[in-house]
């Protein structure tokens, strides 16, 4: 990214904001921002825009949120409900730190009811807190510990109490009975830890100084006794019945690499860095997708763009060079308008909606525009650049030459960089008709003191241009103050000599008075090749 780019993100970014609610903008960058580009949003008092490393589908773009979550030690029965007023046949289970420690789904709740033995029902290996029991059938606690862990079994007394003899009822049991005093004292008598009454029946006194003797808890429901049996083995915790360790993703896992976790497991859940769930990315979201939207600034080569933007959504293009290799699905708004910098043509759409930019916005498209034009001195500059260069000027109460200079000055400077760094600074690549890919890169500098570095710089090109198979690759140092350029090249020299119809020297060509990469070299290099 150069600063045109970068200044041109920003702002179309706040004006996109500013006119559409519908949608959020954010500016993004595809590289590390250059020296030039420092200055400028340091001196604008601006943030780089966010590092976009690709466009390829992310769990976090396919992930739907969820409609409902539950605490491992929700009773199964509350959990159960939500989940049937929101249709939702899973939910996420979360610890008391909020990470993600299991999933509900409706078939563990169908386990609950289809059991393999036909004993009684146990919580040997489900306990839970007697006070858990009366939330769930809507009761009355009359006496007992609301803490005191259940963890026998549950019986629902509906014979004769001479038959209870007969029954393993003891220590750690629920007893559910109706309103039969003798039943009520005998499974007191036999130990259980739990009694529950039912149909609200009204418990005698003599009931509750027994229980209290015996430590045990009684419960008024006003339910009948098959509906009390039943929800009283939904009071367990969510825990006890829940499918533990979900497969979980990054949201920043690629989808294609989840896939088969999705496919395998039916639901893969999206967690962050402490566990806590975000999403959940089901096999329905993996069909037709929704595309990431973007929307191209300063360039249309598929070549400078984002890795992944073929598989974008492209919803608009902004620039201010030739037509690219850029491909859409669909028709969209793009703009390729001959200015010399694509921060002009934002400028112009905030004065056509009768808006300002911000002033530290307005800052980065002023350097923008002054650094693409180099200081309104390159051939590519227009009338139409000079005219916002004015309004900026009085926006921001500055001198737009003097501002530029100090600019160009201050990043100028690139003896303390490796040749390695100074050929790759701003380099950008193009598609030749025959389908070979050149690259130009360009310094802009004041004076010549950096050619004492050439045979350095034609290494660094040579290898860079072995490492990505080049066809040729040209550095452009361009002197803004001399307004010419001396060209580097790494390559075969005949069609860069054929294209501007000189000799080299040295795999070095002289080019004055020659400013521009997009006007004067790019396409004079492209019809040569």
């Amino acid at each position: 990214p150069d600063l045109d780019s970068i200044g041109s993100a920003i702002g179309y970014a706040e004006l996109k904001n500013r006119l559409d609610h519908t949608a959020e903008y954010r500016p993004a960058r595809l590289g590390d921002v250059n020296p030039q580009t420092a200055w400028a949003l340091e001196r604008a008092g601006a943030e780089a825009p966010e590092f976009l490393p690709h466009l390829h589908l992310r769990v976090c773009d396919v992930m739907r949120p969820f409609e409902v979550t539950a605490n491992s030690e929700e009773p199964v029965r509350t959990v159960g409900l939500r989940m049937a007023e929101k249709e939702v046949d899973l939910v996420p289970v979360v610890d008391g730190d909020g990470a993600l420690t299991g999933v509900l789904t409706e078939r563990d709740l169908a386990r609950q009811y289809i059991r393999d033995t036909r004993g009684a029902s146990t919580f040997e290996d489900r306990p839970l807190p007697a006070g858990q029991i009366d939330d769930v059938v809507g009761g009355e606690f009359l006496c007992g510990d609301e803490d005191l862990q259940i963890t026998g079994r549950l019986w629902v007394l509906a014979v004769e109490v001479s038959y209870l003899e007969d029954l393993p009822i003891g220590e750690g049991d629920v007893a559910v009975v109706g309103d039969r005093l003798d039943a009520q004292r005998r499974a007191l008598e036999l130990g259980v830890s739990v009694l529950i009454v039912t149909h609200g029946a009204l418990v005698r006194d003599e009931i509750l100084d027994l229980a209290r003797e015996k430590g045990a808890v009684v419960i008024s429901s006003p339910l009948d006794s098959y509906v009390t049996g039943r929800l009283t083995g939904l009071a367990v915790p969510t825990r006890a019945i829940m499918s533990a360790d979900p497969p979980v993703a990054d949201p920043e896992e690629l989808v294609s690499d989840v896939t088969d976790r999705v496919v395998e497991n039916r639901a893969v859940f999206a967690v962050d860095p402490e566990g806590a769930p975000l999403g959940i990315v089901t096999r329905s979201h993996l069909v037709s997708p929704e595309r990431r939207r973007v929307l191209l600034v300063d360039h249309a080569e598929q070549a400078q763009s984002v890795p992944g933007v073929e598989q974008a959504e492209i919803v608009e293009i902004l620039d201010h060079h030739h037509i690219g290799s850029i491909e859409t699905r669909i028709p969209v708004q793009a703009t390729f308008d001959p200015v010399g910098s694509t921060a002009t043509l934002v400028v112009e759409r905030f004065r056509n909606a009768g808006r300002e930019p911000q002033k530290s916005t307005a800052t980065m498209l002023l350097a923008a525009l002054l650094s693409d034009t180099v200081v309104l001195s390159s051939p590519t500059c227009t009338p139409r650049d000079v005219a916002v260069v004015e309004y900026l000027e009085e926006l921001l109460g500055l001198d737009a030459r003097e501002f530029g200079m100090e600019m160009f000055e201050a990043s100028s400077d690139v003896s303390a960089l490796d040749a390695a760094e100074i050929v790759a600074r701003d380099a950008k690549e193009y598609e030749t008709s025959s389908g070979a890919t050149i690259c130009i890169a360009q310094v802009e500098t004041v004076g010549t003191q950096i050619l004492s570095r050439k045979e350095e710089l034609l290494a660094a090109l040579e290898e860079r241009r072995e490492d990505r198979e080049y066809a040729v690759y040209a550095l452009m140092l361009t002197d803004i103050v001399a307004k010419a350029t001396e060209l580097l090249v790494a390559g075969n020299m005949n069609p860069v000599e054929r294209a501007f119809g000189v000799d080299s020297t040295d795999h070095m060509v002289d080019l004055p008075g020659v400013m521009s990469r997009k006007k004067q070299v790019a396409p004079k290099l492209l019809a040569a090749l």
